[in-house]
């Protein structure tokens, strides 16, 4: 993020020139300033795992037993070598490069390989970054499954008319979960005038219900899929017209006091105290695990509980339209797939999909070898070098085909 430093400069000389509203500009860069502080490499280990207690957050508590893990720790969890465009290439190489921070790797619901670096450890409370997504997906099948939210074909305008004439007017519930709503958003860290980097101020110095609203149209609804955070908060800001509950309590109740978590869940929020639904939760990882089981069990936590069901899975994880599918092809602008808020491998294993955050923050699952790997990380070269994400789904795959070879 060296476009922020670059930038305050010539913010604080538009300032003193032009008066209140470049000044209003200046404090938005200033603030964006403080933030890009958090991914400098000297300090991005400890800012990870400490941003929750830096920028306004809140506390979504535990609650019910704890589901401990049958551990049956396996040496030799790593293969030596993974595939990436035909290349076999250094596992231990690629982790290294990644920072790696924690690491879980679950098979068939036990717990085989935890390990900790950087100074992180079991109890540290891991940013997520965009894993948060498939979070908030998970609650939008628990409002579909429950009646709450029926018709994922219904217009988001139906829950949220102050998005009419706005970009998601005639947009589906649907399309906004699979990110073809045809709306214009550059997902550019590097670009001051970014969607995402305005997205940043919004969280810092406002509103993200309010900032949704300014959002346009740039394509027809349903005909292109476009990475677009802004998508799964209004997300959000449909599930809470739609249930009439507040975010927060919402993942309390129907996901975080239902996995046997074993700690609270922290949340990062905007000013006006909204979660970041695309992005915003910290947690330990063996609670991410937990989440991981859930699904990979087909909506029933480690305690027995249904938190979803196996109708909305199945969905979420299948590529039924042509925007949705991996490859490279015309009508998405990313080789991975993507459906209800989750990442679909261009080279499918056993059904495999993932929740992927910025910076190296991943729940792999793959149902037909019964492995759930959950990874936190502080890549500081993430924004330079975008392949090596791509690199390590290749390399988390063959993690799982390397513990579960029977397919």
């Amino acid at each position: 993020m060296k476009w922020i430093k670059r930038g305050v400069v010539a913010a604080l000389a538009l300032a003193l020139i032009g008066g209140v509203v470049y000044w209003d500009k200046f404090q938005d860069v200033r603030a964006l300033m403080a933030y890009s502080a958090v991914f400098e490499p000297e300090t991005i280990d400890e800012n990870f795992r400490t941003l929750y207690e830096k920028y306004p957050s809140i506390t979504i508590e535990r609650s019910g037993p704890v589901a401990e893990f049958e551990v049956d720790k396996q040496p030799n969890t790593f293969p030596t070598t993974y595939s990436y465009e035909g290349q076999k290439l250094n596992t231990a190489e690629l982790f290294d490069e990644f920072h790696w921070t924690g690491m879980i790797v679950l098979r068939d619901g036990k717990l085989i390989h935890e390990a900790y670096t950087r100074g992180n450890s079991a109890e540290t409370h891991h940013i997520e970054f965009s894993v948060t997504k498939s979070l908030t997906s998970l609650l939008i099948g628990v409002a579909h499954d429950e009646g709450d939210l029926p018709d994922l074909n219904a217009q988001v305008t139906e829950f949220i008319p102050e998005l009419k004439g706005t970009g998601y007017d005639g947009v589906t519930v649907q399309q906004v979960l699979d990110m073809t709503s045809g709306i214009r958003y550059v997902e550019d860290y590097d670009d001051l005038n970014s969607d995402i980097v305005q997205t940043v101020v919004a969280t810092l110095r406002g509103s993200l219900d309010e900032f949704s609203t300014t959002i346009v149209r740039e394509r027809e609804p349903g005909s292109f899929n476009q990475y677009a955070s802004i998508e799964t908060q209004v997300l959000a800001w449909v599930l809470r017209r739609a249930t009439g509950q507040d975010y927060a309590d919402y993942f309390r109740d129907k996901l975080w006091s239902k996995i046997g978590a074993e700690a609270d869940a922290k949340m990062l929020v905007d000013q006006e105290g909204e979660p970041l639904a695309f992005g915003g939760a910290s947690l330990r990882l063996q609670d991410l695990a937990r989440v991981g089981q859930m699904v990979l069990n087909g909506g029933t936590s480690m305690t027995g509980e249904r938190v979803v069901s196996e109708e909305w899975l199945a969905q979420s994880i299948t590529t039924n339209t042509p925007q949705s599918k991996p490859g490279d092809h015309g009508q998405s602008d990313f080789v991975l797939g993507y459906k209800n808020q989750w990442w679909i491998p261009e080279n499918r294993d056993g059904g495999d999909f993932s929740a992927i955050g910025i910076y190296g923050q991943f729940l792999y699952i793959n149902p037909s070898r019964g492995v759930v790997i959950a990874m936190n990380s502080a890549y500081p070269h993430y924004n330079e070098k975008p392949e090596t994400e791509l690199k390590m789904v290749n390399a988390l795959q063959a993690i799982a085909k390397h513990v579960s070879p029977g397919l």
